[in-house]
């Protein structure tokens, strides 16, 4: 019943609460390597950023709207859109300023939603843990149970065979008494020996 405790390492307590700025913060970062290669003001990629975005934030729209609406392909392509539009801006603006300010917004939303599911994971968690808990419990119980009714069962059998010893004993003492008759003690209503059978020689 004893399962080994298995102690996670800090950085798996860390690294999902900080994907979210990590991600924002890669975007904004590729989005401004992209702004020193070429790409401020640049008609052409802004044209591109646009369509890549709205077109991710279209299928987003379809996943959620679909028959049996998937809220992880739906979460996706809406993160993919956000993404696009922060690197179109990061990428496209000259001055740094309005980036930090929409990746500022878009950490907040990340995180935002991101918390939502972290509540839906801990709640699941908790409930699996306090399942796992009663489960446990119930079979340790169950366990205890059947251990007392077994050492009760061996009490009661030593108990008996105890007995039978020595009532053996009393009746192979009580038979080599002198005077001993089997049929008075008969006569008073006691217990009477067996019955036993001579060899006439």
């Amino acid at each position: 019943m004893n399962e080994p405790i298995v102690a996670r390492h800090w950085l798996a307590h860390v690294t999902p609460k900080a994907a979210p700025a990590v991600a924002t913060s890669t975007v904004l970062i590729l989005g401004r390597i992209w702004n020193a290669n070429g790409a401020e003001h640049s008609v052409g990629n802004a044209a591109l950023i646009v369509v890549l975005a709205a077109g991710a934030a279209t299928a987003g729209g379809f996943a959620s709207a679909g028959r049996r609406g998937d809220s992880v392909i739906a979460g996706t392509a809406f993160a993919a859109s956000g993404g696009l539009a922060l690197a179109g801006v990061a990428g496209y603006a000259d001055g740094i300023s309005l980036p930090l300010l929409l990746w500022a917004l878009a950490t907040a939303i990340a995180y935002g939603l991101a918390a939502r599911y972290w509540r839906t994971d801990r709640r699941d968690t908790t409930a699996y843990e306090r399942g796992t808990t009663e489960r446990r419990e119930e079979h340790a119980h169950v366990e205890r149970v059947e251990a007392l009714r077994a050492g009760a069962q061996i009490e009661v059998a030593r108990s008996g065979a105890a007995y039978a010893e020595q009532l053996a004993t009393a009746l192979i003492t009580r038979a080599v008494l002198p005077g001993f008759d089997p049929a008075q003690l008969a006569k008073a209503g006691l217990p009477e020996l067996p019955a036993t059978t001579t060899k006439e020689g």
